[in-house]
C-alpha cells in the first residue's frame, strides 16, 4: 500500500502547519487531495476585489497542486465555497470569474464541480475557498 505524502505550500503553508496544525495537500499514489485554498497572499491578507480574490484562490490551488506533483490538467473534481446571502451563489458576483478561471486553467477538460453557498469561511475577510482532487497522469 502506498503511504500518504503530505505537503505544505511554499509561502503560507509552513505557517498553516505550525499555527493551524494542518497540511495543504496529501498524495497517495496518483491521487492528490488539497485542503481548501482561499484568495490570500503569503501574509494571509485578502484583496478588496472579489474577482482578484477568486483569481488568487485559483493561483493558490495551482501552487498547492504543484507541491504534490500535480497540475490543473490533472484535476477531476472541484468544490467551491462562497460566502453569499443570495440563494443564487453563482450570480453575477462569483460565477463569471469562477467559470473563466476553470476554462483558462483546464482548457477543454471539464471537472465535476460542487458549488456551496455558506455563511462564513475560516478567515473574517474570506469570501471564496476552492478544494480540488486530482489524479496525476490522467490527462
Amino acid at each position: 500500500m502506498t503511504q500518504p505524502q503530505f505537503f505544505a505550500t511554499p509561502g503560507y503553508g509552513p505557517w498553516m502547519l505550525e499555527n493551524r496544525h494542518y497540511q495543504q495537500a496529501v498524495r497517495i499514489g496518483d491521487r492528490v487531495e488539497i485542503s481548501g485554498q482561499g484568495g490570500w497572499d503569503d501574509q494571509l491578507t485578502f484583496p478588496e476585489s472579489l474577482d482578484e480574490e477568486i483569481v488568487r484562490a485559483f493561483d493558490n490551488v495551482e501552487r498547492t497542486l504543484a507541491t504534490a506533483g500535480a497540475t490543473w490538467r490533472d484535476v477531476v473534481s472541484v468544490d467551491s465555497f462562497h460566502v453569499s446571502d443570495s440563494p443564487d451563489v453563482l450570480s453575477e458576483a462569483h460565477g463569471p470569474v469562477m467559470i473563466e478561471q476553470l476554462r483558462k486553467r483546464m482548457g477543454d477538460r471539464s471537472p465535476i464541480w460542487t458549488v456551496l453557498g455558506v455563511a462564513t469561511l475560516a478567515a473574517p475577510k474570506m469570501r471564496v475557498e476552492i478544494r480540488v482532487t486530482a489524479v496525476v497522469g490522467r490527462s
